[in-house]
């Protein structure tokens, strides 16, 4: 055997020694990302349009598109307090091309609620936190109350006779309205709704009397005088609206934020779902999209992968505490 031979013998064997250490599937890993997306990507609502998530993928959908050089295309799949939707992206073929807008909130509070859960939030999803904005209680102008002090005071004198809507059931809104309940032994009737979009005329109407809602997509009604607004749902005051109250000046550490991310199946390749983070992290950051997250009422916080199981772990077990000690059920 002359020395070339021998050479090219020598090659081929360390190249398979590679292969079983896994260098080729780490250069096929990265093929992948760089060939990812190989068409269209889909940015999945699991509400009904015009609520919260709505707004948010619609401000990502054309930026994502223009840096992807792809259609991004938003579809709605509510349902099940929006389990349903996000349900169908854990379970999606995990190659990057499905994505879902996910209320942080909902992940957290839901397996705390219901033992039927379809996924597992940390076995299933990986994903980025994106924005976190202050909840806003809004009521309807036929009410005879104005400020929290009047709705607590109204509440206690008529039992039975205040409900609240809120975009679902097992939501941030929704624990946020029970742990006031709670707290100040009102009783008001939690009507939960398929996304914040059909809330909003039933409480304009006056056939319910509250909403409880994100602050960003709750305003544009408040200026408009289609509500009123009662507090912040949070300790302070939130900057975009200065002049609304905050149930935590009267109701010491009542802090309910509504945080929203995106998510995709955790078996996604890593290089996929590390590209896809570092772009929507680019993309909210951004000085075209950020001064108009801002301007809505929200906070840009973006985050990695691991930022984001570890915010999930903690709201599993916050969520679990107080659903337990407020005695929460679905309804």
């Amino acid at each position: 055997m002359n020395h070339r031979r021998r050479q090219l013998i020598i090659s081929a064997g360390s190249a398979a020694a590679a292969a079983a250490c896994g260098v080729p599937l780490s250069a096929q890993a990265q093929g992948a990302a760089l060939n990812w997306p190989r068409g269209p990507v889909r940015i999945i609502v699991p509400n009904v349009p015009g609520g919260a998530l709505d707004i948010l993928a619609r401000l990502l959908e054309a930026d994502l598109s223009k840096m992807w050089r792809v259609p991004v295309v938003v579809e709605f799949k509510p349902g099940a307090g929006s389990i349903t939707g996000t349900d169908f992206v854990a379970k999606s073929a995990p190659d990057g091309q499905t994505l879902g807008i996910l209320a942080i909130g909902v992940l957290g509070i839901q397996p705390a609620l219901r033992k039927d859960m379809p996924f597992d939030t940390l076995r299933d999803l990986s994903g980025t936190m994106l924005v976190v904005g202050n909840i806003l209680m809004t009521a309807s102008n036929s009410m005879p109350f104005n400020d929290l002090a009047g709705l607590i005071a109204y509440g206690r004198a008529n039992k039975g006779k205040l409900s609240y809507a809120t975009a679902g059931a097992g939501s941030s809104m929704h624990l946020a309205g029970e742990q006031l309940n709670l707290l100040t032994g009102i009783d008001m009737m939690h009507i939960p709704y398929k996304g914040a979009g059909g809330a909003y005329p039933d409480v304009i109407d006056g056939r319910v009397q509250l909403l409880i809602d994100p602050l960003f997509s709750s305003m544009p009604h408040v200026n408009a005088g289609k509500l009123k607004p009662i507090a912040v749902m949070g300790l302070k005051r939130d900057p975009a609206a200065p002049n609304i109250p905050a149930v935590g000046e009267s109701i010491p550490d009542f802090d309910f934020a509504s945080n929203l991310g995106i998510g995709l199946p955790r078996a996604t390749p890593p290089e996929i779902i590390a590209k896809i983070n570092a772009d929507v992290n680019r993309v909210i950051r951004s000085e075209a999209l950020a001064p108009r997250l801002r301007d809505m009422g929200l906070i840009v916080t973006g985050s990695t992968p691991e930022q984001f199981d570890a915010h999930m772990r903690r709201s599993l077990k916050t969520f679990a505490d107080i659903v337990k000690n407020a005695k929460v059920t679905m309804n």
